[in-house]
């Protein structure tokens, strides 16, 4: 998945540095392609193809958190001591 990404980039950042230097082009518009082109399509599609690694290590944490609520390993008690009544 990397790999594709990684190689999206470098073909927008290469039509980037092609507009910069045509003599038609500007920097302006270089930098926008680069945007419109690589950067936001990008971050959206690795969010969207990142959900079920996120979700999987959500649900993993919250399985760890079931298993052992306090992290100590042993079984929670009273933190107050019951009151004994007199009679």
């Amino acid at each position: 998945m990397y790999l594709v990404a990684i190689a999206w980039i470098y073909v927008v950042l290469m039509m980037a540095v092609a507009e910069a230097m045509s003599s038609q082009g500007t920097l302006v518009g270089a930098v926008i392609t680069f945007f419109l082109y690589g950067v936001l399509p990008l971050g959206v599609l690795l969010y969207i193809m990142g959900t079920p690694m996120r979700r999987r290590r959500r649900i993993a944490e919250e399985a760890a958190a079931s298993a052992a609520p306090d992290r100590g390993g042993h079984a929670a008690g009273d933190a107050v001591a019951a009151e004994r009544e007199k009679g």
